[in-house]
């Protein structure tokens, strides 16, 4: 049996490059091919390749062979995490079928339902609409790093410092969390700005900041800080901060930022399984206690009007950067003192230390049963007389004795 070769494609860059060439979106390609969004962006970034007939009107499309319209969207009104990144919602978006809890279960299976549309914070002053299938646009080459760091923190702190005051209930450490991981953004800023998602990696450094379990050692973090005037407000975060944290999480970015559930299962580092069922099993949590949010819709839409409410500012770009860079000036010159030190005592150690083995001495004793020594008295007189005679033989020796005949 003879197997038919596969259309030729281009590289995955180049896939995208011809797309945006022909000013279409992944949605008008994945309308035109039959497939969904998430799977014209996975072409495109070289997870996955298209095969059989869809390789084939893939490929076709790529060259221009087949015409395309592009669709002409409406704007819709932000969603809570608008501001922290792509806006990553999509047709094929899905809500679980209940099922028991269990992160060991299959996926849940999943039916078409529409997103609700949110509004902005008006504190925040106007902003252009992103719709449904908008995303983050690249960040020119022209501009220098600091008006890049500046444009992306002015698009994603805002909403941002919001969803990290959903996840811990603290406005302070909301406002750290981000500041830190923009702060640590802009250390590694050659790696942040060549990420595909930039708002997804610093999302998830604030994430991971605002739940690490070492805050709760810190004396600021054992006083409580006031909860919201409204008592609905007050209700909904509360149910939220009794949740585990993986699930707090996982709810907040699926029903608040808008993620799909392979991505919220990605930045969660879970299976999508496992990410679905945390999904329901945070779902039912705050139904139970709240069952006018057991509407998805109407969950969404709540998390929203508690996260604005509070009215939570963030920091200016400037006064961030400058900070990561005193942090950054404070703990290397903190470690070349260290290191002196370290320098200054070894060589010390080696000046002052010996360089060669001596034995110890072994302490005095006493010793018994030895007589004690007595001095000679004056010598008699065949002692003085042998003396005499010793003293007047010649210094050789005696004379030598001859044997006389007798």
């Amino acid at each position: 049996m003879t197997r038919t070769p596969e259309t030729p494609l281009p590289s995955p860059k180049e896939r995208r490059r011809l797309r945006e060439a022909q000013s279409l979106s992944q949605a008008d390609v994945a309308a035109a091919v039959g497939v969904t969004r998430a799977t014209v962006r996975s072409w495109e970034n070289g997870r996955t390749t298209p095969r059989g007939t869809t390789r084939d009107a893939y490929a076709r499309l790529l060259t221009g062979a087949e015409e395309v319209t592009p669709r002409q969207e409406t704007p819709a009104p932000a969603l809570v995490g608008a501001a922290t990144g792509p806006v990553r919602t999509s047709p094929d978006r899905a809500e679980p079928t209940p099922e028991p809890p269990s992160e060991t279960s299959p996926a849940p299976e999943l039916a078409p339902q529409p997103e609700p549309a949110l509004g902005r914070d008006p504190a925040l002053g106007p902003k252009p609409e992103l719709g449904p299938d908008a995303e983050l646009e690249p960040l020119s080459p022209s501009l220098t790093p600091d008006q890049a760091f500046d444009a992306l923190y002015a698009f994603c702190a805002p909403a941002l410092v919001r969803q990290t005051y959903l996840l811990t209930g603290r406005r302070e450490l909301a406002r750290e969390s981000v500041e830190r991981a923009f702060q640590l953004a802009w250390h590694r800023w050659p790696e942040v700005a060549m990420d595909r998602d930039p708002a997804g990696w610093v999302r998830a450094t604030a994430y991971e900041f605002a739940l690490s379990p070492w805050h709760r050692l810190r004396p600021r973090h054992r006083n409580p800080e006031p909860p919201p005037a409204a008592p609905a407000d007050r209700a909904l975060l509360d149910v939220l901060l009794q949740l585990p944290p993986v699930y707090r999480r996982t709810l907040l970015l699926y029903d608040g930022v808008g993620l799909n559930l392979p991505e919220t299962a990605a930045e969660t580092e879970a299976s999508t399984p496992a990410a679905a069922n945390r999904l329901l099993h945070a779902r039912e949590a705050v139904a139970t206690r709240l069952p006018e949010l057991a509407e998805p819709k109407e969950l969404h839409r709540r998390l929203a009007e508690v996260a604005s409410a509070e009215r939570l500012r963030a920091a200016k770009p400037t006064t961030v950067r400058w900070g990561g860079e005193q942090r950054a000036r404070h703990w290397t010159r903190a470690a070349i003192a260290f290191t002196v030190v370290l320098i200054g005592a070894t060589t010390l150690t080696l000046r002052t230390a010996p360089d060669h083995y001596e034995p110890p001495l072994a302490p005095g004793a006493t010793v018994h049963g030895v007589p004690p020594r007595v001095a000679p008295g004056p010598l008699s007189a065949e002692e003085l007389a042998l003396r005499a005679k010793l003293k007047g033989e010649m210094v050789s020796g005696p004379e030598r004795l001859v044997p006389e005949a007798g």
